[in-house]
């Protein structure tokens, strides 16, 4: 039975769905891409939020991509497995037998576990490396970095397949090569490419940080590729912003109308993002 005792929370639930409207017709037909990272899935909680978001998504007509990583679960299997890592310039060598690790571990446990908690949450998903359906062709980045892998093309119509039938595409960066080698290819860097292709609306950047921040250290909540440039080249964006930077600058510099940098360990932060006036993290676009 119910109840019809008025709860505040309830009242101000309400209120957010009616804000909402103007947000979900914006976004009725649209494609996100989110890459969701390694960091995040180790807590069930987070992961069930995640896709709970992801799904909602879906209900209310977005078309969403999942790019995943997996770091630290690759770590933890290669640390298992007694699989010696070897770096050079600070980035791991992707051997044959780092590879078959890594491809094991993204298109096998992290992959199915997204999509478990996709299908958990009442949604409908599928998972999918970039070797599918030749989903992400890639050339080798770099000979002294072994099977790491850059795209260099990707056949999105596999997705465009999945939409229409109304079913969430869960992607590992997992790519092939040219002579049928397989390559491992940086989440984010994926994500990019896959948003690309699908000229997606908006690319959703999810790290475990709020956001790009000027030199005061206060986020910045809009910027155009050029002013991202001028913020490398002063000091001001650093470390492990640069590569994320770098992808969304290429992201809305070829066709993605808008990239937005934001921190995944906030609850249905990409809901936030979509959804709300306030919006979440640093959005960049082309100019």
């Amino acid at each position: 039975m119910r109840k019809q005792t008025m709860n505040r929370d309830w009242i101000a639930t309400a209120r957010t769905l009616n804000e909402a409207l103007p947000f979900l017709q914006r976004y009725e037909g649209a494609t996100v891409v989110v890459k969701f990272g390694g960091n995040a899935m180790g807590d069930a909680d987070e992961m069930a939020s995640f896709a709970r978001d992801i799904v909602l998504m879906r209900q209310v007509g977005v078309n969403p991509v999942v790019v995943h990583g997996g770091g630290p679960m690759i770590n933890d299997m290669l640390a298992r497995l007694g699989v010696e890592s070897h770096f050079v310039g600070g980035k791991r060598v992707t051997d044959a037998a780092t590879m078959e690790v890594v491809e094991m571990v993204l298109a096998g446990r992290v992959n199915k576990r997204i999509v478990q908690a996709i299908s958990d949450a009442g949604g409908r998903a599928v998972g999918l490396t970039g070797k599918d359906a030749s989903l992400m062709v890639c050339d080798q980045a770099d000979p002294d970095l072994g099977f790491v892998g850059t795209p260099s093309q990707v056949d999105p119509r596999v997705l465009r397949k999945l939409f229409e039938a109304e079913i969430i595409p869960v992607i590992a960066p997992i790519g092939m090569g040219r002579d049928g080698e397989t390559f491992n290819v940086n989440g984010d860097t994926a994500a990019g490419a896959v948003a690309e292709a699908l000229t997606a609306d908006r690319l959703l950047l999810l790290t475990d940080v709020a956001g790009v921040k000027d030199v005061s250290g206060e986020i910045v909540t809009e910027l155009t590729a050029q002013q991202v440039r001028d913020m490398t080249d002063a000091g001001i964006i650093a470390g492990g912003m640069i590569p994320k930077t770098e992808t969304a600058v290429h992201a809305a510099e070829h066709g993605v109308r808008a990239v937005v940098i934001l921190d995944g360990r906030v609850s249905n932060a990409t809901l936030l993002e979509l959804f709300t006036a306030h919006g979440a993290g640093s959005l960049i676009r082309a100019g």
